[in-house]
């Protein structure tokens, strides 16, 4: 179905094959609106048709005006989605109908497109604070979906200034507003390569990078606006995500909730999961996202062994079910930061497991200094329990034994990191990265049973 909805989408009208070929871009829209008529699938599902509409209205405005079929067609694929708004999904996708019918409401004149205007606006009067709260951080706690919605209230604000209206200045100056913490928010999760952090559902090339984004953002705002504070310890406090600096090492850190309590459809069971960064090399990752649906790889991939955090008897921290579901789950809590000026530390249990017997729980405490990261999990429990703290490596890392405690990590730029393990046994075995859709890599995992509920390990460099 995925595949189905981006055929629907028209994104092919941003790519650079829309402006070398121009001529094939209306035949392929006339085609589009003879193959499917109002109500076909998935071709008029809301989600599709709300970005569809922005993409058709974006190539109108760019100076590519559309045939008049293809402006009645927009007019009532407009007027179809104002009457099949998605309040039963919520999050990014109510946010995509919002902006396709704040698009059409400043495409169109008259008074059906004020309708659809306002309609936009009361959507965005009450989702943009659930959504993007103070710390700028989107709610769903993807950095994709981050950068989705990111790019989403960019657009909205620049059609505003193409075409400017009365009704929508209180909230075009709410969008800015907005705009502004979600692109200071955004670099807390990019690592130094440029891509982002892979929490949740997150895979590189479906949304715009940091970089692009701060592009745009100077565009439409005027000035750079993803400007670093200089912390080294930065967190985004209201999405419960952590980046530590020290030399050329960054750490990101999974303290957050899964998602919303109502809405944890893109959550994966990654609590407390860290990925490691040297310089623009990315060193431990998590297992990232290659597929939607609901079939066996979709589950392994939400799974906690696909993430590089500690797993209780082979059980998720988070009980993901289906494609887009979740049960019990995982609560973060006691997360404590320090920040000297040689270390930073930082802590935080959750109680994903406290249904097993004895009540276990998982703290989760780490110290990055300039040359080496120390990571001590312990598992706290009235009974014992079988844990294991994996470390999924990216693929471009080899691997070579040098003991039974020591492992010698050489990245592609030729740098060495000596991985000690001080407490538990190591193992090394196989593990899948999936950085994009439809990409599945080997790589290398290290798992690390725990001794009597604690594993720890050091990485020096």
């Amino acid at each position: 179905m995925l595949w189905l909805y981006n055929l629907h989408y028209f994104d092919v009208l941003g790519s650079p094959t829309a402006l070398e070929r121009p001529e094939w871009i209306d035949p392929l829209i006339a085609r589009w609106i003879a193959e499917n008529p109002p109500g076909a699938k998935p071709a008029w599902d809301p989600y599709p048709a709300s970005l569809r509409i922005v993409n058709w209205i974006k190539r109108d405005l760019s100076g590519s005006p559309l045939p008049p079929a293809a402006v009645d067609s927009l007019s009532q694929q407009a007027q179809w989605l104002d009457a099949r708004i998605e309040w039963h999904l919520l999050g990014n996708h109510l946010f995509a109908n919002a902006k396709a019918l704040w698009f059409a409401g400043h495409f169109f004149e008259g008074r059906e497109a004020d309708g659809l205007l306002r309609r936009a606006i009361s959507i965005l009067a009450r989702e943009l604070d659930e959504q993007v709260p103070a710390d700028g951080f989107h709610f769903e706690r993807s950095p994709m979906y981050h950068a989705i919605i990111q790019e989403d209230v960019l657009d909205m604000i620049a059609i505003t200034r193409v075409r400017p209206g009365d009704i929508a200045v209180s909230m075009r100056d709410r969008l800015i507003e907005v705009a502004r913490r979600m692109m200071r928010a955004l670099p807390v999760m990019t690592h130094p390569d440029g891509d982002h952090a892979f929490f949740n559902d997150a895979a590189i090339g479906i949304s715009a990078t940091t970089s692009e984004l701060d592009a745009y953002a100077s565009r439409v705002l005027g000035g750079g606006v993803t400007e670093e504070d200089g912390s080294a310890l930065r967190v985004l406090p209201d999405a419960g995500y952590v980046r530590a600096r020290r030399g050329e090492a960054t750490v990101f850190f999974d303290a957050a909730p899964v998602g919303p309590d109502y809405l944890p459809g893109h959550a994966h069971a990654d609590t407390l999961s860290l990925e490691l960064s040297l310089g623009q090399e990315r060193v431990i990752v998590n297992g990232g996202t290659s597929c939607y649906g609901s079939d066996a790889e979709r589950l392994r991939q939400r799974g906690t062994t696909a993430h590089s955090t500690v797993i209780l008897d082979g059980r998720d921290s988070s009980e993901v079910w289906s494609g887009f579901r979740v049960a019990r789950r995982a609560h973060p809590f006691e997360l404590t930061l320090e920040e000297t000026g040689e270390v930073c530390a930082v802590a935080c249990s959750h109680d994903g497991y406290r249904h097993l017997p004895g009540r276990p729980v998982h703290r989760r405490g780490w110290r990055l200094r300039d040359g080496s990261l120390l990571i001590d999990d312990q598992v706290t429990s009235a009974r014992p329990h079988h844990a294991v703290a994996n470390y999924l490596l990216h693929p471009d890392v080899a691997v070579e034994r040098r003991d039974d405690a020591t492992w010698r990590l050489r990245l592609a730029s030729g740098r060495c990191v000596t991985l000690g393990v001080s407490v538990g046994r190591a193992e090394l075995g196989v593990g899948i990265w999936a950085p994009r859709f439809g990409v599945r890599i080997a790589t290398r995992r290290l798992a690390v049973t725990a001794q009597d509920g604690r594993a720890c390990i050091a990485l020096h460099w």
